[in-house]
């Protein structure tokens, strides 16, 4: 008896995980392997679009106008600005998914080294997992309010628990979730912007916001934008390598762009018609429509927060995992969402009584740390790009890999800008205290601090 002689080439292994949409995904930080990489870039048009079709960024118009004193169009130019830088770098930084196949912030292990990665991944998960699924679920929580008449908190409570399922889950079925949002979401948000260009004024004078106004405008809608970037290759990392680069830049620089643009627009436009009197931010976002589409738009606000904390969630406990902790086996990624989702429940609850202003104030710091965070990134992503990814990719789990420039670069650059800039209500910086029309420009210095200071050490170093 003879036995076939074995192959010289092996199969490549099955996928577990694959392209199953009910199925919980347990990769962390970890390269996907190549057996497990699937879809298309084109499922990161509406992954990146339909998270921003909500009621937050409806508010960056309407702050734009009632708080930094605005009229429509000069809210309008500073909003379309600041979106497009953040849509720009996001697409850029989506390409090194596919490359490396990690998330993004295992990705800044490049630019801080392995421990100095701590300080920037332990920042997005509190930023993604608490303060975005906190500011969300709370504009989710105030429409189930105005549609039902339910309480705040029971209202936030069902929120929660829908966009912590869909995160468990994990990434296939967070992509199917936005893909048939997206549809239902754009149009009911587009029959109520056409609505509201209808009722709104959009004549109406400034309230003397001036340059520093408009500098406000462009952070927050820089920093809502950008805000998203840390999280760029979570959603293209499963991709093949072989993935076209041009649409797997292009489709979520256009999905971010497009969808916050019309909606912050629409935001802007609804603040110059007057609300009724002591009413939520939700309830004066829909109190000039009729009834049949105001409940429409509850629904929709609701709809869409769950799809931005779905991903807030998500991306939440990939930067966890990108820690590079040693944790034990039952705390995975899946398990890491409640945890987040959990904190982040709690950090909704104490907002409630004061959303509006809690929310402005936190728009402008998400820029104070990841305009720095940016300009380390994008500097060391060009100083790397011709190196093939072969030899760069054993870096990302050498734990004896340091890179002190990147981190003190980024360090330099908070350092600078937010004791010298920053313009909040509790904190006023040197500059706008002494020249109140800068505004707050904090993100931008801090980008440009950190940018310069990061390719001088690295030229000095190499």
């Amino acid at each position: 008896m003879t036995t076939a002689p074995a192959s010289s080439t092996s199969a490549p292994p099955a996928p577990e995980y694959g392209d199953k949409v009910i199925a919980v995904e347990t990769a962390g930080s970890e390269p996907i392997p190549l057996a497990e990489r699937h879809g298309s870039p084109l499922q990161l048009l509406w992954t990146w679009a339909s998270p921003n079709i909500e009621f937050a960024t409806v508010y960056i118009g309407v702050i734009s106008v009632l708080f930094f004193g605005l009229n429509f169009w000069q809210a309008s130019a500073a909003l379309l600005l600041g979106t497009a830088l953040g849509a720009l770098t996001h697409g850029i930084l989506s390409l090194d998914g596919p490359r490396f196949g990690v998330p993004q912030m295992a990705i800044g292990r490049f630019a801080f080294g392995y421990r100095g990665n701590l300080f920037p991944a332990g920042v997005n998960a509190l930023v993604a997992g608490v303060g975005w699924f906190a500011v969300n679920s709370v504009s989710a929580a105030f429409a189930l309010n105005t549609l039902t008449g339910l309480r705040p908190l029971p209202s936030l409570l069902l929120v929660v628990a829908a966009e912590i399922v869909i995160g468990f889950i994990g990434h296939n079925f967070v992509h199917v979730f936005e893909r048939y949002a997206f549809p239902v979401l754009a149009v009911v948000f587009l029959l109520a912007g056409a609505w509201t260009f209808a009722e709104a004024d959009l004549g109406a004078p400034s309230g003397g916001g001036g340059i520093g106004g408009f500098l406000l405008a462009f952070s927050a809608a820089w920093g809502y934008a950008a805000g998203w970037n840390p999280g760029a290759s979570d959603y293209s990392r499963y991709l093949p390598p072989t993935a076209s680069r041009l649409r797997t830049a292009l489709y979520p620089a256009v999905g971010l762009f497009v969808s916050i643009a019309v909606v912050s627009v629409i935001g802007a436009a609804s603040a110059t018609i007057v609300a009724p009197e002591g009413s939520t931010p939700t309830a004066a976002f829909t109190g000039h429509l009729p009834g049949w589409l105001s409940d429409l738009v509850l629904l929709a606000i609701i709809l869409g927060a769950v799809s931005a904390n779905a991903i807030n969630v998500y991306s939440s406990a990939m930067s966890v995992t990108s820690l590079g902790l040693r944790l034990p086996r039952w705390l995975g990624r899946s398990a890491l969402v409640v945890l987040s989702g959990l904190a982040g429940t709690a950090a909704a609850w104490a907002s409630l009584a004061d959303a509006g202003h809690a929310y402005e104030a936190f728009l402008l710091v998400i820029a104070y740390w990841v305009g720095p965070w940016l300009g380390v990134v994008l500097v060391e992503r060009w100083a790397r790009s011709r190196t093939p990814a072969e030899e760069l990719a054993p870096r990302l789990g050498d734990h004896t890999f340091t890179n002190w420039p990147g981190i003190t670069a980024l360090l330099a650059g908070i350092a600078v800008s937010v004791p010298l800039f920053s313009n909040q209500e509790k904190y006023v910086g040197w500059v706008p205290e002494q020249w109140p029309s800068f505004g707050d420009i904090t993100c931008l210095v801090g980008f440009v601090v950190s940018a310069g200071v990061y390719a001088g050490l690295r030229r000095g170093r190499s």
